[in-house]
Parts: structure tokens; sequence; C-alpha cells
């Protein structure tokens, strides 16, 4: 009698499917240094939040059909009265929660956050601080919370170094944009747009010369040296928060002036990201 809860294999021999070529990957791009990568940024699109944002960081050296390498999204929640038993605060309290997805990055992050996490949402509170008018919602609170979807990690590269925190950088500059993105969306009032921009002391190889690279994506480089990443506000021309990570050749302050000087650089021209996407949203809202 045969067995029917048993899945049986054909009795002969069989050949193993035979798909067709893959098509030839496009090359990657020539990208100059001091060229920032494509931003895309929409608000709006958590209609159950008081805000919302979505940014996307371009990799255009990267080959393949998906070249992006930074994938955030920022949900605002607030301003809201705090519970009773709180105390009385003259200004809105701010909480910041950033947290990597399980398969973001090269190796797999746990459901809790680990101490890289609450790096970053340190260093966000402290940009974002800068630009709220806090004392327009006393005994008020508002929630912020960025979700990094995508790291800026190349997992796919065969010399891909091992993670020594060089990537957070990128990450920190755009939870900044997202958030400033965000924030601007539920309608709450700021001095300017903060915007986050980040320059790099990289090698190349070995045998290359250290340089400033604007905006890089770490991944591609063999060694990095030192990173910078700014907060800054373009209107007022102030900078909220600076997070300085690495060595320089000989304490050379002229070098460290110019990675902030090329930080600067990345964040007006992520601002004008931040602007062109709130005046989309605007239009879109008047039109309907």
């Amino acid at each position: 009698m045969a067995d029917r809860r048993r899945i049986n294999g054909p009795i002969g021999s069989t050949a193993p499917p035979v798909y067709a070529s893959q098509p030839p990957t496009r090359r990657a791009k020539e990208v100059s240094d001091n060229v920032i990568r494509k931003i895309f940024l929409k608000t709006g699109v958590t209609p159950s939040a008081s805000g919302s944002a979505y940014l996307e960081l371009e990799n255009p050296r990267a080959a393949g059909p998906s070249n992006t390498s930074l994938k955030l999204t920022c949900t605002v929640h607030g301003p809201r009265a705090l519970p009773r038993s709180a105390p009385f605060s003259p200004h809105i309290i701010l909480t910041t929660h950033v947290k990597y997805a399980p398969f973001a990055t090269r190796q797999r992050r746990g459901y809790l956050r680990d101490s890289s996490e609450r790096d970053l949402g340190v260093h966000l509170e402290t940009a974002l601080r800068g630009a709220i008018i806090a004392d327009r919602w006393p005994k008020s609170g508002v929630d912020i919370i960025v979700t990094v979807i995508e790291g800026d990690q190349n997992r796919d590269s065969p010399e891909y170094q091992k993670d020594e925190g060089w990537d957070m950088m990128n990450v920190l500059s755009g939870c900044i944009t997202v958030a400033s993105a965000a924030i601007a969306d539920a309608g709450i009032d700021c001095v300017d747009t903060v915007s986050g921009g980040m320059a790099a002391l990289v090698a190349k190889d070995g045998e290359s010369q250290p340089s400033i690279v604007l905006d890089p994506a770490v991944a591609e480089y063999q060694r990095v040296l030192a990173a910078c990443c700014v907060a800054y506000l373009p209107t007022r021309d102030e900078v909220t928060n600076i997070w300085f990570k690495g060595q320089l050749p000989g304490a050379d302050m002229l070098v460290y002036n110019k990675m902030v000087e090329r930080s600067l650089v990345a964040c007006r021209n992520a601002n004008r990201v931040v602007v062109a996407a709130l005046n989309d949203t605007v239009r879109q809202k008047q039109s309907s």
C-alpha cells in the first residue's frame, strides 16, 4: 500500500533546470568626490502620525538594479500634553528614538537598542533641540522616531571591511535631514530647517595619499582615517551639533577645519532638498 503522507521523488534521473543568462550589469558611474549623492525625500508618508518623512540616498557608484545605500523613515508624534504627574516644564520635552531594522546592516540587529543606536539618538536630540522653538509648548512632549530600513553599507562587496562604525556618521546625517522634514510636516515651529552633512578623510588604497571626500560611501574606501558629521542651520548660519571621529595625521587643525567646511557644503545641499520637498507638500495640499 502506498504511503500517501509522503511525496516520493521521480523514479528516473532528472536534469537541473537551466535559466537564461543574466543580463550584463550596468557599469557604475564615475562620480567626483566633491559631489554629494542624490537624495530622495518625501513627507506625509504615515497618515497616523503628526508628521512623517521618508529618505533615500543613492549610491551611483554601485552597479545593479538596486543602487540605494541608505533608507530612513521618520515619524513625529505630538506635541501632546504631558501626564499630570510629570513636573512642570516651561519648554517642550523632546524625545528621540533611533532604531535599526533587524535586516538593515550586514550583521543582524537585535530588537533592543544597543549602545550605537542610543548614541545616534543623543546626537539627533542635540541637533534638533537647537532648531525647535521649545518655549511655544510648555509642559508638552514630542516623540521623534527614526527607523533605519537600510544602512549605508555595501553588503555584497567581497572587500567589505569589518564594521568599525564609520557608516554611523552617514546614518546620523540622514537622520537629521529626515527628522527636520518630519518636524516641519508636523507643523512644529522651528527657527530654521536643520540638515545634516558629512565629510571624511579617506584613502582609496594602501599607496594613495589620504584626501577629504564629501558625503562618502565608506564601504568603497580601503581605509577611513577620520569623519565629521555636522548639523547646520543654513539661514541662521549656526551649527547645532558636531560629531568628529578618528585621528588626524599630526593633529593638524587645518585638516579638521577643512573637513568641517566640506561638511557644511553637504548640509547646504541637503537643505535644498528639504525645502523642495516641503514646497511640494504645500502645493499638493493647496491643490487638494
